[in-house]
C-alpha cells in the first residue's frame, strides 16, 4: 500500500470511526427513548380514552335522562329513546349500544339486523361471551371490558374497549366502545415522527461527516503531493538495493558451491583414498605375527579417527547447504539421512506428492531447516527416533521434522547457539523466502513445520 494512502487512511479512519460511534450512540439512544416514550404514553393515552369513553356514556345517559326520570313511559317513548341513542355518534366508528338484562339486543346502530334478538351465547374470536360479560359488569356498577369486534369502517375484526352502565329501572345495559387499533394508529404516528427525527439527525451527521472527511482528504492530498518525488526516489533506491542484495546472494551461493565442491572432490576424495590404503594395510598385517599386532592396532585407531573425520567432513559439506538443482530437494534429503552413522538417532524419511516449481533459494532454505533440526535432535532432544516428512502439492510444499524427545521451552526460540543458527534464525530464513515456520514442543516431543506457498 502506498504511503499516501496509508496517511489518508490513518487520518480519516479514526474520524469516521468516531463519527460512526457517535451516530450509532445517538441512534440507539433515540430508539430507546422512542420505546420509553411509547411505554410512557400508551397507558396515559389509554387512560384518556377510557375517561373519554366514560364521558360519552355519561352524555348519552343525560340525553335520555328526561325519559328515564319520567313515570309516564310507554312503547312509543321507549322507541323514541332508542332512536335518540341510534343517532348519537362520536368519531368515525363510535356508537352507543343497548341490550336488556336478558341478553336481548335493543340498540345496535352498525348492525340493526341484530336488534330484537337474544344473543347471550354470542362469543368473540377469543371465545369471550360478550353480552353476558357486559350484563355482569353492568350489575356490578359498570366498568370497562375488552373484546374482539368487527370495525364498521374497515370490516376487520379488531380489539374493542367498551364501557357499560346499568339502567335498572328499564333493566337495560347502556354502553359505548372505541376500537383499540385507533389507539395503536395514534401511537404509531408518534413513533413515525420520532423515527423521522432520528433519520434527519443521522442525515445531518452524515453530511457533517462527509464535509469533514472531504476537508481532511483535500488537505492531506495537498501535503502528500509534495512527497511524491521523495517516494519515487525511495522506490528507486529500494529497487537498486534489491538488485544488489540478489547479486550478493548469487555471489555467496557461488562461493559456497565452490567450497563445497573443493571439499567434496578434493579433501573428501583424498581422505577416502587414505582410508582405503589403511584398510588394505590392516588386511595385509592381519595374522602375520605378533610383531605386527601393534602396527595393526595403530592402523585400526587411525582408521577410526579417519572415519570420524570423514563423517565430520560430510557434516560440514551438508551444513554448507547447497542443494544440487539436478538432484533436487527430496534426493538431497535422502542422501543426507543415508550418510548418518549408526550411533545417531534413526530417521524415518517419507516423501509424498511431487516437489516442483521451487527455486534454488527455497530448496536451500528448506534443506538448511531439515539439517539444523536434525542436528538439534541429535544434540539436545534425547529422542529414540525422529522423522522427516516432505509433502509436495499444487499450491504448497510442506516440510515436517518431528521427534519423541524431551522437548523444550518454545519461548526461547529467539536464542541462538554458537553451534547452529538457532530456531529464530530458522524462522527468519523461511520467512525471507515467503514461507512460514511453526514450532511446537512438549515433553512428548517436538514438531517443526515449514510451509512454502507456491503461486
Amino acid at each position: 500500500m502506498q504511503l499516501r494512502i496509508k496517511i489518508i487512511l490513518f487520518a480519516i479512519l479514526p474520524l469516521l470511526l468516531a463519527l460512526s460511534a457517535i451516530a450509532l450512540t445517538i441512534h440507539f439512544q433515540a430508539v430507546s427513548l422512542m420505546k420509553q416514550q411509547r411505554e410512557a404514553i400508551e397507558p396515559i393515552y389509554r387512560a384518556s380514552k377510557k375517561a373519554e369513553l366514560k364521558n360519552y356514556v355519561t352524555l348519552a345517559e343525560q340525553a335520555i335522562a328526561p325519559f328515564y326520570d319520567s313515570d309516564d313511559m310507554d312503547d312509543s317513548k321507549i322507541e323514541k329513546v332508542k332512536d335518540i341513542l341510534r343517532r348519537l355518534e362520536f368519531g368515525n366508528d363510535g356508537y352507543f349500544f343497548v341490550n336488556d338484562f336478558h341478553g336481548k339486543i335493543l340498540v345496535q346502530p352498525n348492525q340493526q339486523e341484530r336488534e330484537g334478538k337474544i344473543q347471550l351465547d354470542r362469543r368473540d374470536a377469543n371465545g369471550t361471551l360478550i353480552i353476558q360479560k357486559l350484563i355482569d359488569l353492568a350489575h356490578e356498577g359498570g366498568g370497562f371490558v375488552e373484546y374482539m369486534m368487527e370495525k364498521p369502517s374497515t370490516k376487520k375484526t379488531v380489539p374493542k374497549l367498551a364501557y357499560v352502565i346499568a339502567l335498572p329501572k328499564w333493566e337495560w345495559v347502556l354502553g359505548a366502545g372505541i376500537y383499540l387499533d385507533d389507539v395503536d394508529v395514534a401511537l404509531e404516528e408518534i413513533n413515525t415522527q420520532v423515527s423521522r427525527n432520528i433519520a434527519n439527525t443521522m442525515l445531518w451527521i452524515a453530511v457533517i461527516s462527509f464535509l469533514g472527511v472531504a476537508a481532511i482528504f483535500l488537505g492531506l492530498m495537498l501535503n502528500i503531493k509534495e512527497r511524491t518525488a521523495a517516494d519515487d526516489r525511495l522506490r528507486e533506491a529500494n529497487a537498486e538495493l534489491e538488485v544488489q542484495r540478489e547479486r550478493i546472494i548469487i555471489a555467496r551461493d557461488e562461493e559456497r558451491e565452490r567450497i563445497r565442491k573443493n571439499l567434496h572432490d578434493g579433501i573428501q576424495s583424498m581422505l577416502a583414498a587414505i582410508k582405503a590404503r589403511i584398510e588394505i594395510a590392516i588386511r595385509q598385517l592381519s595374522g602375520i605375527d605378533r610383531k605386527t599386532d601393534s602396527a595393526r592396532i595403530n592402523l585400526e585407531l587411525a582408521k577410526e579417527l579417519l572415519t570420524d573425520t570423514f563423517v565430520r567432513l560430510r557434516q560440514i559439506i551438508d551444513d554448507i547447504g547447497i542443494v544440487n538443482p539436478q538432484v533436487g530437494l527430496a534426493n538431497e534429503l535422502f542422501r543426507h539421512v543415508s550418510h548418518r552413522t549408526a550411533d545417531m538417532i534413526p530417521i524415518d524419511i517419507h516423501v509424498t506428492g511431487e516437489v516442483k516449481n521451487l527455486n534454488e533459494r527455497v530448496e536451500e532454505v528448506l534443506f538448511l531447516v531439515a539439517n539444523e533440526a536434525l542436528h538439534n535432535i541429535d544434540k539436545h532432544s534425547g529422542a529414540k527416533k525422529a522423522s522427516v516428512r516432505l509433502e509436495g502439492a499444487e499450491h504448497y510444499v510442506k516440510l515436517a521434522i518431528s521427534d519423541d524427545g524431551c522437548g523444550f521451552d518454545t519461548t526461547l526460540v529467539n536464542n541462538s547457539s554458537s553451534s547452529h543458527m538457532g530456531l529464530s534464525s530458522m524462522r527468519k530464513r523461511v520467512e525471507s523466502v515467503g514461507g512460514s515456520l511453526d514450532i511446537k514442543s512438549s515433553t512428548s516431543g517436538t514438531n517443526v513445520l515449514a510451509i512454502y506457498p507456491i503461486s
